[in-house]
């Protein structure tokens, strides 16, 4: 089929099972592949490596007119994206040392033994809804100093303006992008409400460390405190979903690497990194650039948007042997779950941290489960992709 045609049907939902095939195609049709609705595609590992670390490839999209509101700093370019990530990040702790996030982990073990044992054998149970969505959503929840009553509040919230991040080619997004401002609006109204109720009154949690930073140069403004909670929430929960239900059915599916990790457990960080690789929980990454980009004798015209395809560079055979086998012990595995330069994830620590905890729990219950529908039901996001169900027989 046309090449141009690449994003629309990779964004056809019929897809979402198994877009693997198209970004095969894509990757042969070369380094940068134009749509039909004027955007560029790129597939390959070292041209998305490359143009992730390109200063001229900027992520606001600001640039190209698509919204007047201050994105938060994901979607935000030097200098006023690393001042918002370093304000951000200073609640997790100095930078090489043990901080929030490792103290977490008995936190996250707690939780994940408390969900288990809910459990029964012999019982169907959904890992998204019964697992895989509650432990994330309580941890970040916790880090932020959200009351645990009030964590239901953030499910409609989080769906609807995950909906509205999506890549949707050749579609009128008014609709889809009005209700996402809604509920950004409303989420960061919530939280800086609550962040305001610690102020004078410091707590251990982050939204309190936000509001009684003591350096006035160290202060976020409302603005940015309301953008940076929410992106906090919404990244610190939506893509580990992804991750552990993706690490599921892959170890379902998949028996015999199952009970390799069964035997051998400590290779469970290795395992997660492969996930990483083989069914990232982010496929696409959108980005603009700020000046005519040649790629491997292709050229990204200035203001175009280019999607950057990661989940095509983690299988692009130029880079990874075997790339669409899934392979636990994979050495040197430098793949783009994560991302990759400026923008790398910041909150990858924690993810890795909850997958492993949350994937080694379930090792001695997944032994004797088994699928109830493959594929299963995904979500309508082609960009985060995940199983929006994953029924399982115990």
């Amino acid at each position: 089929m046309d090449s141009e045609t690449l994003l629309a049907r990779i964004t056809d939902y019929a897809n979402r099972p198994n877009p693997y095939p198209l970004y095969t195609e894509l990757r042969e049709a070369g380094p940068v592949v134009q749509q039909a609705d004027g955007s560029c595609l790129v597939g390959g590992y070292h041209q998305i490596a490359a143009l992730l670390h390109d200063p001229r490839m900027s992520a606001d999209p600001r640039t190209r007119g698509q919204v007047t509101h201050m994105p938060p700093f994901l979607r935000l370019d030097d200098p006023e994206h690393h001042r918002l990530r370093t304000l951000a990040m200073r609640p997790f702790g100095p930078p090489h040392s043990p901080g929030r996030v490792d103290a977490m982990r008995g936190e996250i073990d707690r939780i994940t033994k408390e969900l288990l044992d809910t459990f029964e054998a012999g019982q169907q149970i959904d890992i998204v809804d019964d697992f895989a969505y509650p432990l994330p959503i309580s941890v970040i929840c916790r880090l932020l100093g959200v009351p645990r009553e009030d964590e239901p509040l953030f499910r409609a919230w989080s769906d609807t303006l995950v909906a509205a991040a999506d890549v949707r080619p050749d579609e009128d997004t008014s609709e889809t992008d009005k209700a996402g401002d809604q509920a950004r609006t409303e989420m960061g109204g919530y939280l800086v409400n609550l962040a305001e109720q610690r102020r004078g009154k410091p707590s251990d949690d982050m939204l309190s460390a936000f509001v009684n930073e003591q350096d006035p140069a160290l202060r976020l403004t409302q603005e940015e405190l309301a953008e940076t909670a929410v992106l906090l929430l919404i990244a610190g929960h939506e893509t580990t979903v992804n991750l552990i239900t993706n690490g599921v059915l892959t170890l379902l599916r998949q028996p015999e690497h199952l009970e390799h990790l069964r035997r051998d457990p400590g290779l469970l960080p290795q395992a997660v990194e492969e996930l990483l690789r083989y069914e990232p929980p982010v496929h696409m990454r959108e980005r603009i650039p700020l000046a005519d980009i040649d790629v491997a004798g292709a050229t990204l015209a200035q203001g175009t948007s280019v999607i950057l395809v990661l989940a095509s560079g983690n299988r692009d055979p130029r880079r990874f042997h075997d790339p669409d086998g899934f392979d636990p012990t994979r050495p040197d595995n430098q793949h783009l779950g994560f991302g990759s330069g400026i923008h790398l994830c910041y909150g990858a620590p924690l993810a890795r941290i909850e997958a492993q905890a949350a994937l080694g729990a379930l090792l001695s219950l997944l032994g004797t489960a088994r699928l109830v529908q493959d594929p299963p039901p995904y979500r309508q996001n082609a960009m985060l992709r995940g199983p929006r169900h994953l029924p399982i027989q115990l």
